[in-house]
């Protein structure tokens, strides 16, 4: 359709945004079911990775010119921006000009990089075999994977809820505001996501050397996850009443009432939510290099430490079923938002 027939508040949003940078069905049901088949596989070129290598440099960069501060990890993540999500722009403007379906084949493969749902899954089943088969030794190699604590202290029962931790944790940032995100921006929305979900997890730390030049990007992940953190919440209590021996009841009511208790302001909605959902006491003693961190659970007091082989299938059917709504939900929301 040509531009002079279209209204023209469809017409400056069109020269604005262009359609194959906007939230696409298409694109993003595709790419969700690659990343169901697929995973996301371990290669030199994968976009995140060169993400993390860029993060690298340009750190390094900054910190010569002894912009180690606040100032310096601002300026970091507008450089990360303007290169990840407007030079990634620029280029896929630029491919569509010469090749419509080479553009789409592009925003497909980006996008289906961004989302880590069977990879989620597939660490924890990785605990859980070698747990099942009670071979310590390997449990505490595959949840070594997965989380930063002393894995030699933990039992197979300690190797199980670590996996059903960090599962339902990463549901929210590896998969449900990614989908948000594209769902809300399309390519720019959830290049920006990544962006700060990679300064987070690179330089947001609380030590001497990035508490200050980490604050923007441990901030920003924290904004852009605040809402499907909330989101992950609710619908695992959907979920759960559809799960044997799972309580969406417990899921609302331990969810909200537990998330505060673990750091910062969006990982304990869907952790505290899973341990409601499946009738479990999550987290329990943590060693980080040789101290005892915390005793912490979270969950119902009456109910049991999570531990068994039953727990685990259950968190994992749980969160599988929840990503899969979510997605669901991201194509329904895409679909209407492009028909009006």
């Amino acid at each position: 359709m040509a531009l002079e027939t279209l209204p023209p508040a469809t017409v400056h949003l069109a020269l604005i945004y262009p359609w194959i940078l906007r939230p696409n069905a298409w694109v993003l049901g595709i790419a969700v079911v690659l990343d169901l088949l697929i995973g996301d596989p371990v290669y030199p070129l994968h976009p995140v990775r060169i993400m993390g290598w860029t993060l690298t440099r340009l750190e390094a960069g900054l910190r010569t010119l002894r912009m180690d501060g606040y100032f310096g990890g601002i300026l970091l993540f507008i450089l990360l921006a303007m290169l990840w999500v407007g030079g990634l722009s620029a280029g896929i403007l630029f491919i569509n000009s010469h090749s419509h379906l080479a553009a789409l084949i592009l925003e497909i493969f980006i996008v289906y990089s961004m989302l880590a749902l069977r990879d989620l899954l597939k660490h924890c089943w990785k605990v859980e075999s070698a747990a099942s088969h009670n071979d310590l030794e390997e449990a505490r190699k595959a949840i070594a994977m997965l989380v930063g604590r002393d894995t030699e202290r933990m039992d197979i029962a300690a190797c199980r809820r670590a996996a059903i931790e960090s599962v339902s944790e990463n549901l929210t940032d590896g998969f449900i505001s990614a989908i948000f995100w594209y769902a809300l921006g399309g390519l720019p929305g959830i290049m920006l996501f990544k962006v700060a979900s990679t300064m987070d997890s690179m330089v947001g730390y609380k030590t001497p050397r990035y508490l200050k030049f980490g604050w923007c990007g441990a901030r920003l992940d924290d904004v852009m996850n605040w809402l499907p953190a909330r989101i992950t919440w609710l619908l695992i209590g959907v979920v759960a009443v559809f799960i044997p021996k799972c309580s969406a009841v417990k899921t609302l009511r331990i969810g909200w009432q537990q998330h505060g208790l673990l750091p910062g302001p969006n990982p304990g909605w869907s952790e505290a939510a899973t341990a409601g959902a499946i009738q479990r006491k999550l987290i329990g003693p943590i060693w980080r290099n040789g101290n005892l961190v915390t005793e912490l659970w979270v969950g119902d007091p009456a109910d049991p430490p999570a531990g068994e082989n039953t727990d685990v299938l259950r968190a994992l059917r749980l969160v599988a079923i929840a990503g899969m709504v979510a997605a669901i939900a991201g194509l329904f929301a895409v679909i209407v938002a492009t028909r009006t």
